[in-house]
């Protein structure tokens, strides 16, 4: 199940979902898509919700959401227990997402990123692994 990772993204996001989305499937990753399927304006809450859905009830696995600022979707996607969705827009904060924060949802920004910039942070948090110990206590105390 580790190896499934649900995907999302609105209107703004949408193009950038889809180089991702090869680009993952070319790694060999299975991709489960919630959407959007065009350039259609749409409402972010939507998506964020189905992928948070997933990672809250599958602990193994991280998703990814996008949308132009990044803001809203990850907005949401923290409303989930057991979510810890991170906005990256440069590599050193995915990783430091990942080591420092367990963050298991990836929000990446499409307006203020480009692919090369996307893609790399995607190898990046799905390749870096939690440190735990003095961090793990910090995200225990997260969920209220």
């Amino acid at each position: 199940m580790t190896n499934i990772i649900p995907i999302g993204a609105d209107h703004a996001g949408f193009e950038l979902k889809e180089i991702v989305k090869i680009y993952l499937t070319e790694k060999g990753f299975e991709l489960k898509d919630f959407g959007c399927y065009s350039n259609d304006s749409v409402d972010y809450p939507d998506f964020a919700h189905p992928v948070a859905s997933m990672v809250e009830e599958n602990k193994d696995i991280k998703g990814i959401l996008i949308c132009g600022s990044g803001n809203g979707i990850n907005m949401t996607a923290n409303k989930h227990q057991g979510v810890r969705s991170a906005l990256c827009w440069k590599a050193e904060i995915a990783e430091l997402a990942r080591l420092h924060n367990n963050a298991n949802i990836l929000v990446l920004p499409a307006r203020f990123i480009s692919s090369e910039e996307a893609l790399q942070i995607v190898d990046i948090f799905f390749n870096t692994v939690f440190e735990g110990g003095r961090h793990q206590n910090r995200v225990d105390k997260i969920s209220c």
